[in-house]
């Protein structure tokens, strides 16, 4: 299993933001959509930042209300970590886990192809487990 394999089960969709745009807008898209981080990207489609919940939320704490009317490229993660389509799910894990970030773009050739979230990680990993323990199971019931 890979970064590929789980964008081909939940679809390459990316939901990006411009850097222009108010931190409150940008609050509102993630809420619509259900969403913990979004992709920040310049005029030309290239990935110049990450804003996720936590961003926002520091930016309240720090500012107050006002906050919500800063630019997204005032208060985005600039330092963007991404992953390959070939990253496996342990590499995808310890990345998520050592660098403390629950949303990694995914690049291609230098093009945003999709994101995966901690909980897509974890989902797969469950799948991956389980399997794992029934074919176990099957090879020992076989004996």
């Amino acid at each position: 299993m890979n970064a590929n394999a789980i964008l081909a089960s939940k679809g390459h969709e990316v939901v990006t933001i411009a850097p222009e745009d108010t931190l409150q807008e940008a609050a509102k898209v993630l809420d619509a959509r259900h969403i913990g981080a979004a992709v920040v990207t310049n005029a030309n489609g290239k990935v110049c930042g990450v804003l996720s919940e936590r961003d926002v939320a520091r930016q309240i704490a720090r500012h107050g209300a006002e906050a919500l009317n800063q630019p997204i490229g005032e208060c985005m993660s600039r330092n963007v970590i991404t992953a390959s389509p070939d990253d496996t799910l342990d590499t995808l894990l310890s990345c998520m886990t050592d660098r403390r970030i629950r949303h990694l773009p995914v690049m291609e050739n230098k093009e945003l192809v999709g994101v995966i979230s901690i909980g897509d990680v974890v989902k797969r990993k469950i799948m991956e487990t389980e399997a794992e323990a029934e074919a176990m199971k099957a090879y020992i019931s076989a004996g």
